[in-house]
């Protein structure tokens, strides 16, 4: 019988966000695709070390021991590596104990096409044009940041996962009234909208997923936990409350913050991602724990036009 994704969430992760491939990739910018090729091979017995997104993988993976002959989660390694220069990332995902059979390595093409083949739920790399084609086709994405990865990147009991409203969760329409005219007409729009259901936004089906998953585990001592941190706060809380209860989705915490910064509410919820539209959030927050930006999808782009292929090191 074929083996199906269609009742799994599909998670495609780029080496370099499993993995601290900070070393090689220095190699490859200053050297050339050569000469990082060359230093893979060599060292492909040289186990990596965990990634910024390490800790949100294997976390995820262990909801696959929840229930029974039934595997909820299916992560697949998706990047532009050759599969010459594959072994050693198949090496550490060996060493580890992560229970990742299947990739796509592209040797530089495109990954947009097949981030749809493989029905993908959330993408994470460290390459801005993948990562802005898969937002641009709708699937949830985010650029993971790689200067730092945290010292907890073993805490994976249970999977925590933040998210930013705004852009992220919802759509940026309430943002851009912030942008344009100031606090005030954001609050009064907020106010009088309040019984109006936000958009959806790009991380929106991605959180339903997760709370489809938790349901099916149940609220007592359920392996998932999820929480909105954004810069929001009263008045414009009501309409966020009101638009996830119109979704019928869980979300376990919430932080109005009203322009407090994110990273130390973010190291005390434990996350093992969160995820912003903003690159000072993004920036600060990656001190603490690891995080990830969420492009503005770009209207009437063409995620299949890749003329030439562009080599990565994830």
């Amino acid at each position: 019988m074929a083996y199906s994704l269609d009742d799994k969430m599909v998670i495609g992760v780029s080496s370099r966000a499993l993995f601290d491939m900070s070393v090689e990739n220095e190699i490859f910018e200053k050297q050339g695709v050569e000469a990082y090729c060359r230093y893979q091979v060599e060292h492909e017995n040289d186990i990596l070390r965990p990634g910024p997104g390490f800790a949100l993988i294997k976390a995820l993976l262990r909801l696959n021991e929840c229930i029974p002959d039934r595997d909820l989660v299916e992560v697949i390694v998706m990047s532009r590596n050759s599969p010459d220069t594959s072994l050693r990332v198949f090496n550490a995902i060996d060493y580890y104990g992560l229970h990742i059979t299947r990739a796509v390595l592209a040797s530089g093409a495109a990954l947009a096409p097949y981030l749809e083949a493989f029905h993908t739920d959330l993408f994470l790399s460290a390459y801005e044009d993948d990562v802005q084609c898969a937002v641009d086709s709708g699937i949830a994405a985010g650029i993971i940041c790689t200067e730092n990865v945290p010292n907890a990147a073993f805490s994976v009991d249970p999977v925590r996962i933040a998210f930013d409203g705004d852009a992220v969760l919802f759509t940026d329409e309430s943002e851009h009234i912030f942008q344009k005219e100031g606090l005030v007409a954001f609050e009064e729009n907020e106010r009088r909208m309040a019984d109006s259901p936000l958009e959806e936004g790009p991380f929106a089906y991605f959180l339903k997923k997760l709370s489809d998953i938790q349901r099916l585990l149940g609220v007592e001592n359920c392996p998932i936990r999820t929480a909105l941190v954004t810069s929001r706060s009263a008045p414009a809380h009501e309409r966020v409350i009101r638009t996830l209860r119109a979704w019928n989705v869980r979300v376990d915490e919430a932080f109005f913050l009203g322009g407090i910064p994110k990273r130390d509410v973010l190291k005390a919820f434990g996350a093992q991602i969160f995820f912003d539209d903003q690159l000072v959030h993004t920036v600060n927050a990656a001190q603490s724990v690891p995080a990830a930006r969420v492009p503005y999808r770009k209207t009437k782009r063409s995620v299949y036009i890749d003329a030439i292929p562009t080599y990565r090191t994830g």
